[in-house]
């Protein structure tokens, strides 16, 4: 199973702050059932103990910074203690699964519709042309245009539920054919969404002042989702390779795991 998802997500396409691989576990041991999942916090590692997984493959590294301990007295500590006692393994795909092709964005850019994909920041290596179609964020086109306010519904529509929703920076009436999307926190990418020369951007983590600088310097109009839902999309395509390279029962994860629970506006949107 290790072999098979570094095969799929070599960890040398990772950032060098990155964490990725077997977080624990024993590498020869026998899986079965696999849950996918964005986040491993105690609620899906509940749930890997429900649905009898013996491994999750997570998106979100569980210790992406180092410990000094892990301690059940600690939170990450008692995940820790929960997966070893439960003989539940785990295994980190991040930022070379966003990368990758297909990858995390991949999945989002489908959710939308999107065709004619190509990566927003080509991989600067690799053993083909563009890292074989590698990178970050992917840059695609609508099956028919749309303005901004319709795109900004239909993301809202397409992509999993969440308290955050979508919301939408720009002119509500400006009209979108090409459009640029990141999975996770798409900040860096603002410069290059705006020379690819796209209509629009969807992405998460979006901050005010990046945007307002971004918006009033003419770039395209950006959307911004939860976190969590511009991942999800990519575990359906984790399980389905997972099940058809190593016949193994997946169970994909749809608790949302995104922080904020809670969101009211009673503003009307401006026209």
């Amino acid at each position: 199973m290790v072999a098979t998802l570094d095969a799929r997500f070599p960890p040398s396409w990772a950032e060098s702050w990155d964490r990725v691989g077997l977080v624990l576990g024993e590498p020869e041991a026998p899986v079965r059932r696999v849950l996918c999942a964005v986040d491993c916090v105690p609620e899906t590692v509940a749930q890997a103990r429900e649905v009898g997984a013996d491994l999750i493959v997570a998106h979100h590294p569980l210790l992406l910074r180092g410990v000094s301990s892990v301690a059940p007295t600690t939170y990450k500590g008692r995940i820790v203690h929960q997966l070893i006692k439960a003989d539940i393994a785990l295994f980190v795909a991040h930022t070379n699964a966003d990368v990758a092709n297909p990858g995390v964005s991949d999945a989002l850019a489908a959710r939308l519709g999107l065709t004619d994909l190509r990566p927003l920041k080509p991989a600067s290596s690799g053993d083909g042309p563009d890292g074989d179609g590698r990178g970050t964020g992917r840059i695609g086109r609508l099956p028919a245009p749309m303005t901004l306010a319709e795109l900004t519904h239909h993301a809202a529509r397409t992509l999993p539920q969440t308290a955050w929703g979508v919301r939408a920076a720009g002119r509500p009436d400006r009209v979108i054919s090409t459009v640029a999307v990141c999975g996770g926190a798409g900040d860096p990418f603002l410069a290059d969404a705006t020379a690819a020369g796209v209509d629009a951007y969807l992405t998460a983590d979006l901050r005010h002042h990046p945007v307002s600088e971004h918006i009033a310097s003419g770039g395209p109009a950006l959307l911004d989702a939860a976190h969590w839902a511009t991942e999800r999309p990519w575990l359906d395509d984790l399980a389905a390779h997972l099940r058809d390279a190593c016949g193994v029962e997946t169970v994909v994860s749809d608790l949302d795991t995104d922080p904020w629970t809670v969101h009211d506006s009673l503003k009307e949107p401006r026209s």
